[in-house]
């Protein structure tokens, strides 16, 4: 199976060609639930989304976006738009590992992709095709990624983790597969929706809890309650969001607009890569020289040691579920193929 990178001039071109199924003067409005209470993963992921769609569609299908609990629970995005209480949800794959650990392979995950390989995976290899054909015979719903996130600071915590050691006995706050992972390695989990982080930190619930890359953790204050902040983001290198949509509420959009609608989610990878660097970089640099919290490097002992954990995992999982093994499969495949990216190019922000 190979998933054809379709550009922009080719989609619009195809576009004149289709005829409408609804009137010009008919305006389409899809209400979309999402798990975010507010900060960037609303503002910039679904906001920019809906802004986009009705931007390009010249106002034929506007989006509501609605915050995190209006629609249904934070955690059940997905369930909701199954059900269409909701049209369509921003949705984040991890928070459906519980139904399929296929989820986390697309939302991310430790051994997966970064930012940029994410979306080379989707629209130069396979990526895309295998996530609509799974969303659709797993959920049922229609998908569009439509976001890609930064790399995550690992840990906001109570004492300092810097080794494979320092994990024995830590109570993490986290989701998805790290938290299957993470035990591997001695630690404790417990997943939590975003309202109760902040609290279970302060209150010392848990030892240490993962969120987001610096933007999203500075605006949280996470820095302010914790004494150590590691870093890199050996858990989540970056994950990708999609735009899930109920089918009925899909077929209620014209094909022209629907194609548009396809755009609209490769434009938001865009808009959300260049939203999150510029967010993080700057966050990043206050932390550095503001935040009463200690950054930590990882040492590499320990960076080996959530590889041989992740690999270990995934290998589990594929023994398992046939979906699981395809997309692992093709993934690793990819990231194989493209290995030669390092022997030629700098990493962003190496030199």
């Amino acid at each position: 199976m190979h998933s054809k990178m379709i550009g922009a001039a080719a989609i619009l071109a195809s576009i004149a060609l289709t005829p409408a199924t609804a009137s010009a003067e008919e305006t389409i409005e899809l209400n979309m639930a999402t798990p975010w209470s507010g900060g960037h993963w609303l503002e910039i992921g679904a906001n920019s989304y809906a802004k986009i769609v009705e931007q390009i569609t010249d106002g034929r299908v506007k989006i509501n976006v609605f915050p995190a609990g209006t629609l249904g629970p934070a955690l059940k995005v997905t369930e909701t738009v199954q059900m269409g209480i909701a049209d369509m949800g921003h949705a984040w794959g991890g928070y459906d590992w519980s139904v399929d650990r296929t989820s986390a392979l697309f939302g991310g995950w430790p051994g997966g992709p970064n930012p940029e390989e994410y979306m080379m995976w989707l629209y130069n290899g396979n990526g895309l095709a295998l996530w609509k054909e799974w969303r659709d015979d797993v959920f049922d719903v229609v998908a569009i990624p439509c976001g890609v996130t930064e790399t995550e600071i690992f840990m906001h915590a109570h004492k300092p983790v810097r080794t494979p050691e320092d994990l024995q006995g830590l109570k993490l706050r986290t989701s998805s597969a790290w938290a299957e992972i993470a035990p591997k390695l001695g630690a404790s989990t417990v997943v939590l929706p975003g309202s109760e982080v902040f609290s279970a930190l302060e209150r010392k619930v848990v030892d240490a809890i993962e969120w987001g890359g610096p933007g999203g953790n500075l605006q949280e204050g996470f820095d302010k309650i914790a004494p150590y902040m590691m870093m890199p983001g050996l858990h989540s290198p970056s994950a990708v969001h999609d735009c899930i949509f109920n089918k009925a509420a899909w077929e209620r959009i014209p094909e022209k607009d629907q194609k548009l609608l396809e755009l609209a989610g490769k434009m938001t990878m865009l808009e959300t890569y260049l939203g999150y660097a510029k967010m993080d970089i700057a966050a990043y640099q206050q932390m550095k020289e503001s935040s009463p919290a200690e950054i930590v490097l990882v040492e590499d002992s320990l960076v080996k040691a959530v590889g041989e954990a992740s690999d270990e995992w995934a290998e589990e999982q594929a023994a398992n579920n046939a979906w699981f093994k395809k997309v692992y499969e093709d993934q690793a495949a990819f990231l194989d193929s493209i290995s030669g990216l390092s022997e030629f190019r700098f990493a962003p922000g190496s030199r």
